[in-house]
């Protein structure tokens, strides 16, 4: 073959490569639909599937975030923490002003049955006096310990047991 030849297949070989690699933005708009992706890979489309609706416990639990997490033995609040729940408080603010909500304590399976209902009140009651802090009517907010009982994750290792360490702030009526 003809180095000339050989040049203008590669050549086609490019050419069809970067037209076969555009933007799926507009391969999803010639479709009808169009689509971004996130930096974690999800989509958000434009009103179909994957959307969530202001001011939903979709909206809570994805955009805002409905749990803190805790160190071992600990019930005071980290920075995310503290940063999470004052998200929370500004959303509940801002849709769901009147709603009872619960702050659940709960831990990893270590330790005594006892011991963990203990830890999680503790957890349950620094979040809930956290979202008070932050103008939050406290005769709305009832803290309650599930203590080791509830995992989020089943395991036995420092993965899952970091899961499950945690405050979750449940907002009643919700969908």
């Amino acid at each position: 073959m003809s180095r000339i030849l050989k040049v203008a297949v590669v050549a086609s070989a490019l050419s069809l490569l970067a037209a076969c690699s555009g933007d799926d933005k507009e391969l999803n708009a010639s479709a009808g639909q169009q689509t971004q992706t996130g930096t974690d890979g999800s989509q958000a489309g434009n009103g179909t599937a994957g959307s969530v609706r202001p001011g939903s416990l979709a909206d809570f639990q994805q955009n805002i975030g409905d749990r803190v997490f805790f160190d071992l033995d600990q019930h005071t609040l980290s920075y995310e923490g503290q940063e999470t729940l004052a998200k929370q408080a500004d959303w509940i603010k801002q849709y769901s002003l009147n709603s009872q909500i619960v702050v659940e304590g709960h831990c990893d399976e270590r330790g005594t049955r006892e011991y963990n209902i203990a830890l999680g009140a503790r957890r349950a009651v620094s979040a809930r006096n956290f979202l008070v802090s932050k103008g939050l009517n406290a005769g709305n907010i009832k803290a309650v310990s599930f203590g080791k009982e509830r995992p989020a994750v089943e395991g036995s290792d420092e993965g899952a047991w970091a899961q499950n360490r945690r405050a979750v702030t449940a907002i009643q009526g919700l969908n």
